[in-house]
């Protein structure tokens, strides 16, 4: 019962006229994003950060929101129509949905991942709301010890699911948490690493690192990239509807794929990505004798992998609206915006803002829906934004992203420090460093530091203080569990080809 209250509660919020046009402001933007490549989420909602400070939480969180789900229906579009993924969870939505797409079946292909994502997008959001409350309670029982090793399982857990190098990932996770370390101590109030440069004495610009090694490193990195002709199946997006045949077939993938994607979901740097590989990896497995072999047009490889990653970007939220702690980039950049909104993330959001916490939940339905009326019906304006000639978008959105930088503190310092990361950025691509971890471990850096120091001030600097907690050293023992587990042989070589695919 009271969870149908706080459901009531919070679809009073999402209905607001306001908070509807920024649902579906934000739906249709992530759509968009979703359909260009080498525009993410990341990089779309860093350079939206600076224009939320003229909302209020509550809509400028729903419009973040809604780009994130948003994006991952985007991204298949392209997967399928021209065999390029708008988002990384489309990369195997491709395989087979560019196949269908040959064969005159893109709009069966289109409709099945639709329908899909809005099933799993609907099944994430219930799991939200059952399972957000009995955590956000536990959440109450943390002190600072078992904040400090809850934060160092999610770091080891994000090394761990990152894809590539673990020795790259633990580098980034390093680097972001030195980072992090530029500001003034809040005990003693010295300056730390300013290099007497007076802007640095608040710390790096959050906004400005996301924004310049996401936002302008993508741009350079596309920029790079040679302009391919791509051959847009524009004549054979017809009949959208899917036969009873491709039902039958493809809503048992959707099934497990929703069920895949919202467990993955909630692991720390796993998320859509992991979700739509294991998926894809799984329906190879248990579809024995498909009717149309997987890699030639299988509407379970694409049924699968689109419910996957769209449950897994539903229950990501999970972590970060109950513990404060971000499970990937996004939901990252999503800390972010709470707290230049002056939100503290964590349990306290619940009981302290309920409108906000419910508000934001309901409205994940409310998007989900526009996504599923909208997303077939717009599929010829995405086709014609793909003829557009990336050497057109890119100007515009450098402009924009240098308007959005330098109006937060009307200063060119913060320019020239998100140009210095498009640089860094840059360089991460061309090494293949994912960039994710480092926006973790500078998020994660100092609320790590003032758990840290504060569980030693309660212990008089007693460091046993974090294994004699029963729920600080099971937390701990996770975290070296997690190490050793992914340092077996066996197990090393399994992770290197789970995002590796024929």
């Amino acid at each position: 019962m009271e969870l149908i209250n706080n459901l009531m509660l919070g679809f009073g919020v999402a209905f607001t006229w306001q908070n509807l046009l920024y649902a579906f402001f934000g739906s249709v933007l992530g759509t968009l994003i979703g359909v260009l490549p080498g525009l993410g989420p990341v990089a779309t909602i860093a350079m939206l950060l600076p224009s939320i400070y003229a909302l209020d939480a509550t809509p400028a969180l729903i419009m973040l929101a809604g780009i994130y789900y948003g994006a991952q229906y985007g991204g298949s579009t392209t997967a399928i129509l021209i065999n390029v993924p708008g988002e990384s969870s489309s990369v195997v939505t491709a395989i087979d949905g560019y196949a269908m797409a040959r064969q005159g079946r893109a709009g069966a292909a289109l409709s099945v991942s639709a329908l899909g994502s809005f099933f799993a997008g609907c099944v994430g959001t219930i799991i939200i709301a059952a399972f957000a409350p009995p955590l956000t309670e536990l959440a109450f029982k943390f002190g600072p010890a078992e904040y400090f090793s809850l934060m160092v399982l999610g770091l080891i857990g994000a090394v761990v699911l990152a894809s590539g190098s673990l020795i790259k990932a633990i580098a980034m996770i390093l680097l972001g948490l030195l980072l992090a370390q530029i500001n003034t101590d809040v005990i003693s109030g010295t300056a730390r690493y300013s290099f007497d440069i007076p802007e640095l004495t608040d710390g790096l610009g959050f906004v400005g690192i996301a924004m310049g090694v996401f936002g302008f490193g993508e741009i350079i990195t596309n920029l790079g990239q040679p302009d391919e002709d791509r051959e847009v199946f524009t004549k054979n997006v017809t009949g959208l509807w899917p036969t009873m045949q491709d039902f039958k077939e493809a809503w048992p993938s959707v099934l497990r794929g929703t069920a895949l994607g919202s467990i993955l979901g909630v692991l720390p740097g796993g998320g859509a990505l992991l979700a739509s590989f294991a998926s894809y990896a799984l329906e190879k497995k248990i579809v024995r004798n498909p009717r149309i072999p997987f890699g030639k047009g299988a509407i379970q490889g694409v049924a699968g992998p689109e419910s996957a990653n769209n449950a897994g970007a539903q229950t990501s939220f999970i972590p970060m609206l109950t513990l404060g702690i971000p499970p990937n980039a996004v939901m990252a950049l999503m800390v972010g915006a709470m707290t230049i909104k002056g939100i503290q993330p964590g349990p306290q959001v619940m009981t302290s803002n309920p409108q906000l916490f419910w508000g934001l939940i309901a409205s994940m339905w409310v998007g989900n829906a526009m996504l599923v009326i909208l997303n077939l019906p717009l599929i010829g304006i995405w086709i014609k934004l793909l003829t557009v000639p990336y050497k057109y978008l890119f100007p515009a959105i450098a402009l924009f992203c240098c308007i959005g930088v330098y109006t937060l503190n009307n200063s060119t310092f913060d320019v020239f420090l998100t140009a210095i990361f498009a640089v860094i950025g840059y360089v991460f691509y061309k090494l293949s460093c994912e960039a994710a971890p480092l926006l973790l471990g500078f998020i994660l850096g100092p609320m790590m530091e003032e758990n840290l120091r504060r569980a030693l001030l309660l212990s008089r600097g007693d460091w046993s203080a974090f294994v004699t907690r029963p729920l600080s050293a099971g937390l701990l023992a996770c975290a070296v569990l997690m190490i050793v587990v992914v340092m077996l042989p066996s197990i090393s070589k399994k992770r290197e080809a789970t995002f590796v695919e024929d």
